[in-house]
């Protein structure tokens, strides 16, 4: 899904792995006002994704990687499935009236299930992700239409019902409970819906109260820990904080709700790059923002920014990376140097650390996070292999975003209530064991 509706255009492969969240709650015994979830990685068949021509399935996931996290709603409470998503405001459930389909969440089966009515100020307030207008349907309940930057929408019904996480339910979370969107493959044993987490006021987050979240992505197998509330370990790092960006003034290319930091250089091994401020700031239209967004999977930089990486890399990877040699080949229409490894060979050879520049912190891009295998691409005996870096000029997105492969083996801590983005380099494997996580 993604930050300002922007991922959904980013991954547009048809193979797809999805990382489940499957969140057995447990309360923790480190502080008592948080909640500790495990996360266990799951592979699905690439049968998932829909395509766009199909008009009776208006979304689509292009997630190669998605983080899903798994909740019990309604009374009685029902397992569903959510990609977590810092990009997006709105969470919603399949709610598919039709009997032949297997709802994820079925509304006429729980008691404290309530429509928006459309005198309701959630239905009469637009919101960053409600852009089109909201509706009276026959009803006279709160209709909404979502749309993607990719020109995909969504369509439903607002309503409220219980939201329940660790031993407390909490009443009255407002979602969409959406009857038209994609539908589930018969592979697919639960549709997957969207949980919300940017600063919007109807996001999952704002409305659960809680000032501060984490999570954490093993580079191993992608499992990992989601938190709500304080992460005050003393086997933690202590992180390095980087404030959010907040401008006033509202700017057509700019998402206020967006968790926007401020980009400041990029270092290529110990070469700095040379990019000018007025690249890595937003201009005056709000282009040009940096977005720490769980709901994509690579990172997209403004053109300059990627081109100057990609020279680069590509001078100090010479000699020991093979170049594609491919011009009309790239991937995920973004990321277009890409190299020969052979099928046999594992690991890659030494690779220069890409180290991300932000304003009091840094992210370090290494080894096997520096290149992505491409699924089912192969050159006599060789895999395509493509830096994990993608241009946004060829998307047509005015915006730097720092996606969740890059956040692997990284405390990532989203403090709301000090307006700050808090990293700290840790094993995350290793972390769900110290919670007890048994991972």
């Amino acid at each position: 899904m993604g930050t300002s509706n922007f991922s959904l255009i980013y991954n547009i492969l048809l193979f797809m792995f999805i990382c489940s969240v499957f969140v057995q709650a447990k309360q923790s015994n480190f502080t008592s006002n948080s909640i500790v979830f495990e996360l266990i990685s799951r592979k699905i068949s690439s049968g998932l994704i829909n395509q766009q021509n199909n008009n009776d399935n208006k979304l689509q996931f292009h997630h190669n990687i998605s983080l899903t996290v798994s909740l019990l709603v309604g009374t009685p409470p029902q397992p569903v499935s959510m990609v977590l998503d810092t990009g997006s405001e709105l969470s919603w459930l399949h709610c598919k009236k039709n009997p032949n389909v297997d709802s994820i969440f079925d509304p006429i089966h729980s008691t404290s299930y309530n429509p928006v009515p459309c005198t309701s100020p959630v239905c009469t307030t637009r919101t960053r992700d409600l852009t089109i207008p909201v509706s009276c349907d026959p009803r006279k309940q709160c209709h909404a239409t979502v749309s993607y930057a990719d020109m995909s929408s969504m369509e439903g019904t607002l309503a409220m019902d219980n939201f329940k996480m660790g031993g407390s339910s909490v009443p009255g979370v407002v979602f969409g409970c959406m009857d038209s969107g994609s539908s589930s493959s018969e592979d697919d044993p639960r549709t997957t819906g969207l949980l919300g987490m940017n600063r919007g006021s109807l996001s999952f987050v704002t409305q659960m109260n809680y000032p501060k979240f984490s999570y954490c992505i093993s580079g191993q197998d992608s499992s990992g820990v989601l938190l709500f509330g304080d992460a005050n370990f003393n086997w933690l790092k202590p992180r390095s904080y980087t404030p959010l960006v907040k401008i006033s003034t509202p700017l057509p290319y700019f998402d206020q709700v967006a968790y926007s930091v401020q980009f400041e250089g990029i270092k290529v091994g110990t070469k700095l790059l040379n990019l000018s401020n007025s690249i890595l700031k937003p201009d005056h239209t709000g282009a040009g923002q940096t977005m720490v967004d769980s709901g994509t999977q690579f990172t997209f930089l403004l053109g300059p920014a990627y081109t100057a990486l990609r020279n680069e890399f590509l001078s100090q990877t010479r000699g020991k990376l093979i170049e594609l040699g491919d011009s009309n080949f790239v991937f995920q229409g973004a990321m277009d140097l890409c190299y020969r490894i052979p099928l046999s060979q594992i690991g890659y050879p030494p690779l220069p650390t890409v180290t991300l520049m932000f304003q009091g912190a840094e992210m370090s891009v290494s080894t096997e996070r520096l290149l992505y295998r491409v699924p089912g691409e192969v050159r006599g005996r060789d895999g395509v292999h493509c830096l994990t870096f993608g241009n946004s000029d060829l998307l047509g997105v005015e915006a730097y975003i720092i996606g969740h492969h890059h956040q692997q083996n990284m405390w990532m801590e989203f403090d709301l209530e000090n307006s700050r983005v808090g990293l700290a380099e840790v094993r995350c494997d290793l972390a769900s064991q110290r919670l007890g996580l048994g991972l």
